[in-house]
């Protein structure tokens, strides 16, 4: 075991864990973020040069101000802000380390993880899990999706300048990257197994896409199944029949789930269809005393459900429910600067 029981150890270091360590250090609770990738992680693998749809406020967390003259923050600047607000609050971090067991014992919980150091075992009364789902991606299960031209993420269009690039998924994200690698000189088609483009795509971008579908500036596969990805083509069964797209790259962008083994493993009750986890929505404690969940991972595959604006309110019920159980308050840092 590797040092003292910690009061809460916090599985998850993006916006929502930041928050929820925010909180705990503010009630005087030894906690820690164990954080798989570096901090804020799904920012990190965000598109380079994305701009948030919400305005600045409605990324804050743990009251400390968005200092941006814009209304809408980028990616880069959303990055910088949450590594800020950790700094504020001195939250101590394991980052680029995976958990890969939560174990209930006698008067809380073993956590096993992994790092660059290797295997970690540490104690702690509590734990959340607030995981999110960006580092989740859906996946199609065809043959060939190992392929390394094959890709979950979309980043940048800059190396597929003159390639014929394949999109596969008719949402936000599939819209956005075909898009982006058309302007950037990539010849892209889009193919997604509905009918037409999917009703939650951007009000702005729904246009625009359709009017280049329409020009014939990027081809669509409507109404398609994507059955393996080959030498150089993305086979493809649309109306009865097959063809070979020709691809150089494929981004498969069909969406994100959050990964609840780690819950189901720890004994928590999970529905099967929805993959909701059992919790009691006013302290976000599962059906495991002393095991929490905040943010994306309440939603199960509902991801559409819970984000950055309507979670911030995790923190405080998780920890205010926490620290009536472990005792007496022990003082209340607040953050050291607001930036």
């Amino acid at each position: 075991m590797t040092g003292a029981l910690l009061d809460l150890l916090v599985v998850g270091a993006g916006p929502t864990g930041i928050a929820l360590g925010a909180e705990a250090r503010r009630a005087g609770l030894d906690c820690l973020l164990v954080e798989r990738g570096a901090l804020v992680e799904s920012l990190v693998q965000y598109p380079t040069d994305m701009v948030f749809f919400t305005t600045r406020e409605r990324l804050e967390i743990a009251g400390i101000p968005f200092p941006l003259p814009e209304e809408k923050p980028g990616r880069r600047q959303a990055i910088a802000y949450y590594q800020g607000v950790a700094r504020a609050f001195g939250l101590s971090l394991a980052l680029h380390e995976a958990v890969e067991a939560i174990r209930p014992r006698a008067g809380g919980f073993e956590v096993l993880s992994r790092g660059r150091s290797g295997a970690v075992t540490r104690g702690a009364r509590a734990v959340a899990v607030a995981t999110g789902y960006f580092g989740n991606p859906l996946r199609l299960g065809v043959p060939g999706e190992d392929r390394p031209e094959v890709r979950q993420r979309y980043r940048e269009p800059w190396e597929h300048f003159g390639e014929e690039v394949v999109v596969i998924g008719g949402g936000n994200s599939g819209a956005e990257a075909a898009l982006e690698l058309f302007r950037h000189g990539a010849r892209v088609t889009l193919v997604h197994r509905g009918a037409a483009l999917k009703p939650t795509v951007k009000y702005w971008l729904r246009p625009d896409l359709e009017n280049r579908i329409e020009e014939g500036s990027i081809r669509a596969l409507f109404e398609a199944e994507v059955l393996a990805f080959e030498d150089g083509a993305v086979r493809v069964r649309q109306g009865g029949r097959e063809q070979r797209v020709a691809a150089s790259a494929v981004y498969v962008l069909i969406g994100y789930e959050p990964d609840i083994r780690l819950l189901v493993e720890a004994g928590v009750s999970v529905d099967p269809i929805t993959r909701i986890p059992a919790f009691d929505a006013e302290t976000g404690e599962t059906d495991v005393p002393g095991l929490y969940v905040a943010g994306t991972v309440q939603a199960g595959r509902e991801t559409h459900r819970i984000f950055i604006e309507n979670s911030r309110e995790h923190g405080p019920r998780i920890v205010h429910h926490l620290a009536a159980r472990l005792g007496p308050p022990r003082g209340a840092p607040e953050p050291a600067a607001r930036r």
